[in-house]
């Protein structure tokens, strides 16, 4: 039987409450970024975040730190802790990001994100119930991913609008792509996870793809956000 088909009935019920915790604490964390990123650029917070260069790369070495600690330590983890760490990851990213409030209006900001939601909610039906092996497509976009970050950190010197419209527009192509990776992975995950798991493992797992997939939805609106915003000056 082809390992990408359908789940039996027995096994969709474990699939359907592990991808429902996985993207009910996503949701979370998108939700806790959106709170914080608002608060911080409408308050004086926004001074200290954004006016001082020590502090604003030392929310960024910190979330950096936290999303290498989650995805090479959470199995040694407490699921308290794990969880946690999430949530502290996403306020931090919600501090760095609150820019976004200063540099595009609120429409345009507003517009793109239900742009980028509706778009991850299609990848992630299609990675969930496509019966295609997506690994070597996951591979693929990857390796694009790597390409693009090289792209973004040459283009720092060169400060070429045309190769910072190749990356936005690639960097969503890419994102699309591993959306819908990432949710097959994950679903893929739940189909082979043993029933008698501890609940604290579950628990981890899911916070462990809730990043994944957090990950992809903030990078694919970034880059949306870089073709669709309207800045705030124009």
């Amino acid at each position: 039987m082809d390992a990408y088909a359908y789940p039996r009935a027995d096994t969709q019920v474990q699939v359907n409450s592990f991808i429902q915790s996985v993207y009910n604490w996503m949701a979370a964390g998108l939700g806790i970024t959106g709170v914080v990123a608002f608060a911080v650029a409408n308050s004086s917070m926004r001074y200290v975040v954004l006016g001082n260069p020590f502090i604003l790369w030392g929310m960024v070495i910190a979330e950096i730190a936290i999303v290498f600690m989650l995805a090479s330590r959470v199995d040694r983890m407490e699921a308290s802790t794990a969880t946690t760490l999430f949530i502290v990851y996403s306020a931090l990213n919600g501090a760095t990001l609150s820019s976004l409030f200063v540099v595009y209006t609120f429409s345009s900001i507003a517009s793109t994100f239900f742009i980028c939601s509706g778009t991850f909610v299609a990848c992630s039906i299609y990675g969930m119930v496509t019966q295609r092996d997506l690994t070597s497509m996951g591979s693929f976009f990857f390796m694009g991913l790597i390409g693009i970050i090289i792209a973004s950190v040459v283009n720092i010197f060169l400060r070429s609008p045309v190769i910072a419209a190749i990356v936005s527009y690639l960097g969503v192509f890419i994102f699309i792509g591993l959306t819908a990776y990432d949710t097959q992975k994950l679903k893929m995950m739940a189909m082979t996870q043993p029933d008698n798991l501890d609940g604290a493992v579950i628990r981890k797992g899911s916070i462990l793809g809730a990043l994944t997939l957090y990950l992809d939805f903030i990078n694919m609106f970034i880059f949306m956000l870089q073709i669709f915003g309207v800045g705030a000056d124009d």
